[in-house]
């Protein structure tokens, strides 16, 4: 936004401009809702929360160099009196900033690629802008810029020529994927996955589905949906005016080969070969999706491909210990955790040692789906359990290796630091609630001393 006038920005925000800029008629660089993280250039948008109103840090954000600021009439009327700078003020901070953003996405006019699902969606935009990343110019959402804040901040912090924006968006209730659509408006929204999450809320995996397929309902013609391949909850989601595009077994684009690192996928039709950093089954299949979306924006990917994959999401750290340290502890769910497991159990030539903690928001039915946790655990080898949280003991019951509950990270940890030797790989994993990574934290600080 360098080159928009500040009247310009006030008008794709439906803001009222207050202050014009002291001088110039340069734009802002992006966006920031944190003042503490204000640069000289940025624009401060100040949101109401649930306790404070962040418009009375506007001052704080001027005086650290910010270009101005977007926040309520009673606030750009105290900013008046700080350093200063141009003071955008609408009634609905929030509303302002996804307008903005909008307005921005369209002055790109470059490719959108939206991907959402109950598990994956984070991984298979770090292998989708991978693989764009050498044939166009493209930027991915940051960190968990996946909501209806950090969506339009995303959008916001894509610089001009940028020519593919890969943006994740995530659910936790019904009409958050409408909203972040509306936002997006995508040309294409692939949907990683349907399975249960967020049960305390949606009730039902067809509910899930609806949610998920707010993507599909609300995307303009003409777009392309990447979707599962066989997944009947999304069949009643899908529209005729769509491209849509399957993946996976059976699906258009499937794979026919893999060898280690390298693979081979029939995208419809077309061969592509690749050689992966990676080697899980679940990434290689969101590889697929990642390649149906490429192909749908005109980029045929092939060669090496190094995917620098999001904090917490499956990183091995291997310690000087001998000990091996699955980090996984983002976020959990039943599809996942089974995923994880699938991949200790290919991959780990020693003892097998899974960590995991409660799952959360899984409605009436946890009980149940943390127990075929522990079932799962059982088929596939994992000689032993630790689980943390009063959901998580419900693996125990159908798990058949050396098994110990704790209460929480801090228990979990002290006890490894007992049980744990040299060969063993430690999967953990659980809800972000439970807080796991205090326990790869404290493994990596030496408290893991194989004993």
């Amino acid at each position: 936004m360098r080159e928009w006038t500040a009247e310009r920005v006030a008008a794709a925000a439906g803001a009222r401009l207050v202050q014009p800029p002291p001088a110039g008629d340069g734009g802002p660089a992006r966006a920031v809702v944190d003042s503490r993280a204000t640069e000289a250039g940025d624009l401060f948008v100040g949101l109401r929360g649930t306790h404070r109103d962040g418009g009375a840090f506007a001052p704080h954000a001027l005086a650290a160099g910010a270009w101005g600021v977007l926040v309520d009439p009673a606030s750009a009327d105290v900013a008046r009196c700080a350093t200063p700078g141009v003071l955008l003020a609408a009634e609905d901070p929030l509303g302002a900033l996804q307008r903005l953003a909008t307005a921005w996405r369209r002055e790109l006019d470059c490719a959108v690629i939206a991907v959402t699902g109950s598990t994956g969606k984070t991984s298979t935009k770090d292998i989708l802008a991978a693989m764009l990343a050498p044939r166009r110019r493209t930027v991915p959402s940051p960190a968990n810029f996946n909501t209806e804040i950090g969506l339009p901040l995303a959008v916001l912090g894509a610089p001009a020529g940028t020519e593919a924006l890969v943006l994740e968006l995530a659910m936790r209730g019904p009409r958050q994927i409408a909203e972040l659509t509306g936002i997006a408006e995508p040309d294409v929204g692939v949907i990683v996955n349907v399975g249960p999450v967020h049960l305390e809320v949606m009730g039902t995996l067809e509910a899930v589905a609806a949610a998920k397929g707010e993507l599909l309902r609300d995307m303009p013609a003409g777009g392309t949906a990447v979707v599962p391949a066989g997944e009947p909850l999304l069949a009643p989601h899908l529209r005729a005016d769509l491209d849509t595009v399957t993946f996976g077994d059976g699906g258009d684009v499937r794979l026919v080969e893999a060898d280690g690192d390298r693979v081979v996928v029939d995208a419809r039709g077309e061969r592509i070969e690749l050689e992966l950093s990676y080697r899980q089954a679940h990434n290689r299949l969101n590889t697929l999706a990642a390649v149906a979306a490429a192909q749908a924006i005109g980029v045929r990917p092939e060669g090496r491909l190094d995917v620098p994959f999001s904090a917490l999401r499956g990183e091995r750290v291997d310690l000087p210990n001998g000990v091996a340290v699955v980090n996984d502890c983002y976020n959990a769910n039943p599809m996942s955790m089974r995923a994880a497991l699938d991949d200790l159990a290919v991959t780990t030539p020693g003892r097998r040692v899974a960590v995991l903690g409660d799952m959360l928001e899984l409605g009436e039915r946890e009980r149940e789906f943390h127990r075929e946790v522990g079932r799962h655990a059982t088929a596939h080898d994992v000689d032993l359990l630790v689980t943390v949280g009063p959901r998580a003991v419900a693996m125990l019951d159908e798990f058949d290796g050396e098994g110990h509950a704790v209460a929480d990270a801090g228990e979990a940890a002290a006890l490894l630091d007992e049980l744990l030797r040299p060969g063993d790989t430690v999967l953990v994993k659980g809800s972000r609630g439970v807080g796991l990574e205090a326990v790869v934290e404290a493994l990596a600080a030496g408290a893991g001393t194989a004993g």
